[in-house]
């Protein structure tokens, strides 16, 4: 026995229970809440896919809290095996509402003939709204219950696919036309041989025709699975009570008026022989080189310059989002994806549970076992000052007005307005914008004091991840600027370039640009001094004042030491103390004293 309270799923729906309708939660909510479950109220009815037990060994779909009496699907592998629900939704056919049908996405397992082990594999299945059950057969069970198998595979050589198998989450973008939202569903492998997720979209159409199309059958868990070729009875198992099952001479006004004959095939065959594939045949987005998993998926539509644009906001279980936008090329299934940002929403690396869009307040909520936080869909003005830079970020949410990169506005004034998401030519969109070279080279030098035959580290951080990043270093009394070699000793990463051991012609001014579309631009400029090894030794009796066990005196003797290290006569401190002190480094590894 449980109390039951329900939380409206995906913010669809919502109500109150009062006291008085406190009622048994069997069957109705899951008793170990580690599992996972999807449950839509429908019509004041509670639709639930779940597993019923401690033992995890009664999982079903259910239907309880209304009028009329409860429905669940039997016990039996052929219906759901090992089920993991992981979202389940109202999905209407036609206008007619005789014909609404509650659709359900989860994975289950499987035994092929030609294999003793248990494979996943991921499910969409649905059942009637106005399903009753049968008068003899089926008896408060559902009658209408159907699956199918839901692809997502990566096309190969030879006609072998990849198949991204373990369903994540699943989010329906609603469309003008309720009854064809475009489904949008995460998918991760469960191969040994790598780790990856995937994106695919699904056309209803294309689901409703698999669901239209022939059962599967085989004679027994020995066979392979066929296509059924026998006479299917009439009504068509899995179709709804409506006017378009009535006949002249028959009338079906409820499943419970179904013929036995129908009510037996559908127990023998829920499964449809013919797989849901996606859109264009292939995922929309494929990513096997990150270090966290996709958990959580929410789409939004935005409307930009060129069109609308779909943006993917990526729960991780390392407590991030990715926001990306896929960008399809004209005419073609090819796209191309590109991460606008990666925002880490919670500290610690913990999973994300849960996320929603509120279009309306321009902000993503994301949940997880540390609690919620909310993040801005867009944050145009961290993408530079720049009309080249605002352009070159590609995010639909986003174009440069003028003065800055702001929030897009559909209504908005054209004639400043720029922005291009397909092609990001900032030289094209910002021609008129008083684009010039000096621009570009305009960043403010840092000066940074390095110690020979230490490390030291040059940070540089492109505003965009897709932009490629390239050193150079004009060392004095040169003009020219020599592209940075690395090496064992010199090592390029994501954050800048590091030295791990630092030589005295490493000095000199370094610039890091980064290469995006064709478009170059310089992001920092470091000067960097390096301090002789024999300076360094000299100054290091000086340097153990900084241990000095008179409080008062070791700010002082602290800022002394650093003046001596940066080579800076300590007499001329009184001229010339203050504007290096705001602009020197200590170098980062001193050794200890």
């Amino acid at each position: 026995m449980c109390t039951f309270v329900y939380v409206g799923y995906r913010g669809e729906h919502t109500f109150s229970l009062d006291r008085a309708s406190v009622e048994s939660g069997r069957g109705r909510c899951p008793h170990e809440p580690s599992r996972a479950f999807a449950s839509p109220v429908i019509g004041g009815e509670l639709y639930a896919g779940l597993t019923a037990d401690f033992l995890g060994a009664d999982p079903g779909v259910f239907r309880s809290m209304g009028t009329r009496s409860a429905l669940r699907t039997e016990v039996d592998q052929r219906l759901l095996h090992d089920p993991k629900f992981v979202a389940a939704h109202l999905i209407p056919d036609n206008d007619d509402r005789d014909n609404d049908k509650a659709y359900f996405f989860f994975t289950e397992k499987v035994v092929e003939a030609d294999s003793k082990e248990h494979a996943i594999v991921s499910r969409v299945g649905r059942v009637c709204v106005n399903d009753a059950g049968g008068q003899r057969v089926l008896v408060n069970k559902w009658s209408t219950f159907n699956k199918a198998r839901l692809v997502c595979s990566v096309p190969g050589p030879g006609g072998i696919d990849t198949y991204f198998d373990e369903l994540e989450d699943v989010f329906l973008l609603r469309t003008k036309d309720r009854k064809s939202p475009e489904i949008y569903a995460l998918f991760s492998t469960v191969s040994h041989v790598f780790r990856g997720s995937a994106v695919c979209v699904y056309r209803m159409a294309d689901i409703r025709e698999v669901f239209n199309g022939p059962f599967a059958h085989r004679e027994s868990p020995h066979h392979q699975w066929a296509a059924y070729e026998g006479r299917v009875p009439y009504p068509r198992p899995g179709v709804c009570p409506s006017k378009t099952t009535n006949q002249p001479r028959r009338q079906y006004g409820t499943t419970k008026d179904f013929p036995d004959e129908v009510l037996h095939f559908a127990r023998a065959h829920p499964l449809m022989f013919q797989p849901v594939l996606p859109r264009h045949r292939r995922p929309l987005l494929v990513k096997t080189d990150l270090p966290q998993r996709l958990r959580q998926l929410v789409v939004d539509r935005v409307e930009a310059e060129d069109g609308q644009h779909d943006i993917l906001f990526l729960g991780t279980d390392a407590g991030s989002v990715l926001k990306v936008v896929v960008i399809q090329k004209a005419n073609s299934a090819v796209t191309e994806e590109v991460i606008l940002e990666e925002l880490q929403v919670f500290k610690m690396p913990v999973p994300i549970t849960q996320m929603e869009i509120s279009v309306k307040r321009q902000t993503l909520y994301v949940g997880s076992s540390l609690g919620v936080a909310q993040v801005r869909l867009h944050q145009c003005e961290s993408y530079g000052t720049a009309c080249a830079e605002c352009c070159l970020a590609r995010d639909p949410y986003c174009a440069w007005d003028g003065t800055a990169c702001t929030h897009y506005q559909p209504s908005g004034k054209r004639r400043q307005r720029r922005q291009d998401v397909h092609q990001a030519n900032p030289a094209h969109q910002c021609l008129d914008q008083n684009l010039t070279v000096d621009d570009f080279e305009s960043v403010e030098e840092k000066v940074l004091y390095g110690a020979e035959d230490n490390s030291t580290f040059l940070e540089c951080v492109p505003r965009s991840p897709q932009a490629s990043v390239q050193w150079f270093v004009q060392r004095p009394p040169d003009e020219q600027r020599d592209e940075v070699k690395t090496d064992e000793r010199i090592l390029q990463t994501e954050q800048g370039l590091l030295f791990r051991r630092l030589h005295q012609h490493d000095a000199g001014t370094y610039y890091c640009k980064t290469l995006e579309h064709g478009f170059t631009q310089t992001v920092a400029k470091t000067a960097l001094r390096v301090i002789p090894s024999q300076q360094l030794a000299h100054s290091l009796p000086r340097a153990r004042l900084w241990c000095s066990s008179r409080p008062q005196h070791r700010k002082s003797k602290l800022a002394q030491a650093k003046l001596v290290l940066a080579g800076v006569d300590v007499a001329k401190k009184g001229r010339t103390g203050k504007a290096h002190s705001e602009r020197n480094r200590v170098p980062r590894h001193a050794p200890a004293t």
